[in-house]
C-alpha cells in the first residue's frame, strides 16, 4: 500500500517551483542519498550517491584551498602596510643619528622583530658613525652571511635559522633571522641590516624577500642622503 504523502501542500508547491533550493544543502541530500540506500538495501550501490560523495570531498578541498589563497592574501597586504608605516618612520627621522637610534627603538616594534642593527664594516671613509652602528671587521660581513654555508649572490637576502655569529650583534636571544645586504657605492664599505625575531617561523629560506627587498632599497636610499 502506497504512504501518505507527508509535505504540506505549501511546502510540496515550493520545493516543485525550486527543486534547486534541496541540492544546495548538503545536509538535506545526504540524508536523501542515506535514504535511498536504506532502502534498496546493503547488496545494491547506488553509484549516483557514491559519485556525489565523491563530488562533495572535491568541493570541500577546493573550498579549503580557496580559503587557504585568501589568507595568503590577506597576510601578503598586511605585511606590505607594515613595511610602508616602517619607511614613514624611517622618513620622518631629521638625521643620520635620528635614523640609527630609530632602527631599534621605533622600526622594530612596527615591523614586529625584536632586532633591527646596522652593521657596516670599518673604513676610514665612514668615521664618526652613531654610536647604534655596529662596527665590524673588513670581511666580516661576508663571514656573517655564509655563516660557514655555500656564500649566495652579493645581493641576496638570506632568511634562516639564528645564528651563533650573529648572536653578539643581536644582543639577545632571537629564534630566526633575516640579513638584507646594503650597496652603498664602491668607495664606500660593505654593510648589513640584521634583523631578528623570536619567532623561529618568522623568517624562514622559503619566505618570499619582495617586501624586505622594498625596506632594504628605501633605507639604503635614505641612509645615502644621510651620510
Amino acid at each position: 500500500m502506497a504512504t501518505e504523502a507527508t509535505l504540506d501542500p505549501e511546502t510540496r508547491e515550493k520545493l516543485l517551483a525550486d527543486p534547486g533550493a534541496i541540492l544546495a544543502d548538503r545536509d538535506l541530500m545526504r540524508a536523501l542519498v542515506a535514504a535511498r540506500e536504506d532502502e534498496v538495501g546493503e547488496n545494491v550501490i547506488d553509484i549516483r550517491g557514491r559519485a556525489m560523495e565523491a563530488l562533495e570531498g572535491r568541493l570541500d578541498r577546493l573550498e579549503m584551498q580557496h580559503e587557504n589563497v585568501i589568507a595568503a592574501a590577506f597576510d601578503n597586504q598586511s605585511g606590505a602596510a607594515v613595511v610602508h608605516r616602517a619607511v614613514i618612520g624611517l622618513l620622518e627621522t631629521s638625521d643620520l643619528e635620528d635614523l640609527i637610534h630609530s632602527l631599534q627603538a621605533d622600526i622594530a616594534p612596527i615591523l614586529r622583530i625584536e632586532t633591527l642593527r646596522l652593521v657596516i664594516e670599518a673604513d676610514p671613509v665612514l668615521p664618526n658613525l652613531p654610536e647604534d652602528v655596529v662596527i665590524a671587521p673588513q670581511g666580516a660581513i661576508e663571514r656573517i652571511v655564509t655563516a660557514g654555508r655555500r656564500a649566495p649572490r652579493g645581493d641576496d637576502i638570506v632568511l634562516r635559522p639564528s645564528s651563533p655569529i650573529t648572536r653578539p650583534i643581536h644582543g639577545r636571544s632571537v629564534a630566526s633571522e633575516a640579513l638584507l645586504p646594503l650597496e652603498l657605492g664602491a668607495r664606500r664599505p660593505a654593510a648589513l641590516l640584521l634583523m631578528g625575531s623570536a619567532d623561529a617561523a618568522r623568517f624562514m629560506p622559503a619566505h618570499g624577500t619582495d617586501l624586505l627587498r622594498f625596506f632594504s632599497q628605501a633605507f639604503r636610499l635614505i641612509l645615502l642622503g644621510r651620510l
